[in-house]
């Protein structure tokens, strides 16, 4: 892709990329933008799919509690789509993909994806759900919601099987597991290094509450 295309990419995403959600801001994007390029270097996919796909995946945003937080994934797309529909240089034969990229790109839907370039959205998107960047993202997402770190009464999850009452929660129903889930060598590689974090983490978190009292 050209540079020129690439920045003006770039600066639609940062201008309508959401402003009230740590988790899914600009930065997570970039985040996003730069490990699906990289990814996609080392697996000789087209970038003209990646780059928009990966800038676009959160363009629309909705709280996770929020009813309307199942059709993210379509209404990025729809925005993609028109969006890049208006870029005279952009090649309109690749629209299509880059929406499949987007509508499969979800975790929580736990779609198989088509597309090489849908895997590698997909696993530069979980990279996001694992490692230190994610226990950030979690938390933030307690905030925002208002779920506490922790359930006091089965504080590292190890009873109830009721979804994401507490941030710790969310690494036994998602975080942990992302690993597994990865398509290409690159992802498989950091997210084994993300994993292994986690876990540290956890059993830090363990040690602390136990001192508390907490456990």
């Amino acid at each position: 892709m050209k540079k020129t295309l690439e920045n003006k990419l770039l600066d639609i995403a940062k201008k309508n990329q959401t402003k009230n959600d740590p988790s899914h801001d600009f930065q997570h994007v970039f985040r996003v933008y730069k490990l699906a390029a990289q990814i996609g270097k080392n697996e000789n996919a087209d970038l003209d799919i990646i780059i928009p796909a990966a800038l676009f995946h959160d363009i629309i945003v909705y709280l996770k509690n929020h009813p309307n937080s199942k059709n993210e994934a379509h209404e990025s797309a729809e925005f993609a789509k028109n969006t890049l529909m208006k870029i005279k240089e952009y090649p309109k034969s690749k629209i299509s993909r880059v929406c499949t990229c987007i509508e499969q790109c979800s975790f929580s839907k736990g779609i198989t994806p088509e597309l090489l370039e849908s895997k590698i959205l997909q696993d530069a998107d979980r990279l996001e759900a694992t490692g230190a960047i994610s226990i950030m993202r979690t938390f933030s997402s307690c905030g925002q919601m208002n779920r506490p770190f922790y359930e006091v009464t089965d504080p590292l999850c190890k009873k109830s099987t009721v979804k994401f009452r507490s941030g710790i929660d969310l690494f036994f129903e998602r975080l942990l597991k992302v690993e597994k889930g990865m398509h290409t060598k690159t992802a498989k590689r950091m997210a084994k290094h993300r994993t292994i974090f986690l876990n540290k983490f956890l059993s830090q978190t363990k040690k602390e509450l136990a001192e508390s009292g907490v456990i």
